[in-house]
């Protein structure tokens, strides 16, 4: 069987190579590598008009939503903290299109830490604006254990208390629909969330792509390897 085709969100942002400096869609390596790690074929999803996220998602067997700027408060109904981030309203409208294309499809989705957030706010969930603690420093990852939620699917996947990369400055508030938390930080931050079954869509806050530990997304692959062969 062909290997599952993987679909990663980017950044569109502006940047430098050679002789160029030009606005380009960007994605940090590893995360293309983690999904080859784990078994899949990944592709690049840039931003895109909306009206094109179900045409882009019937084409994949499972969807990464990367991390990357916070998302824009209006999308949540809050008005933005001046410790928010600048907005990326362009990636914000596509990736929530993605989001609820994957839903609605049943395509596996994985969001990472703005990934979670996403899926947070599109099922009608809210985000603390700002949260001390969760990053070492300006462009360097913290480390901090995670425990598992038992009974869920990220404990089935990770049953252990996992030390995992870090870099966030935001987190649930309040839990969208449907969603139910899977993992926590020790000062009670949440750190994973998922839909129950049979869809198959986790959260995680942190950075699986900067660390070892496949686990997570092997969960990903696996699911979408499984829906790949049950449409053939």
């Amino acid at each position: 069987m062909p290997k599952p085709l993987i679909g990663v969100t980017t950044y569109l942002d502006q940047a430098r190579w050679g002789v160029w400096e030009l606005p380009a869609a960007l994605l940090p390596a590893a995360y293309p590598r983690l999904v080859q790690a784990s078994g899949g074929l990944a592709v690049m999803l840039p931003p895109d008009e909306p009206s094109a996220a179900a045409e882009a998602v019937a084409r994949l067997d499972g969807l990464v939503v990367a991390g990357g700027a916070d998302v824009e408060p209006v999308r949540y109904g809050a008005v933005p903290d001046p410790r928010t981030g600048p907005p990326a309203p362009a990636r914000d409208a596509w990736e929530l299109a993605l989001i609820e294309a994957a839903l609605t499809a049943g395509v596996p989705l994985l969001g990472i830490c703005r990934g979670l957030q996403l899926l947070n706010v599109a099922l009608g969930g809210t985000l603390v604006q700002h949260l001390d603690g969760h990053t070492e420093a300006v462009g360097v990852m913290g480390r901090h254990p995670v425990s598992p939620v038992p009974g869920t699917r990220y404990a089935a996947v990770v049953p252990e208390r996992a030390e995992v990369p870090t870099y966030h400055h935001q987190c649930v508030d309040v839990l969208g629909k449907n969603l139910l938390v899977s993992a926590h930080a020790d000062d009670g931050t949440i750190e994973a969330i998922e839909l129950p079954s049979p869809d198959w869509a986790l959260g995680v806050q942190w950075h699986p792509e900067m660390g070892e530990d496949l686990r997570v997304m092997r969960a990903l692959v696996t699911a979408a390897k499984e829906r790949r062969g049950a449409r053939i």
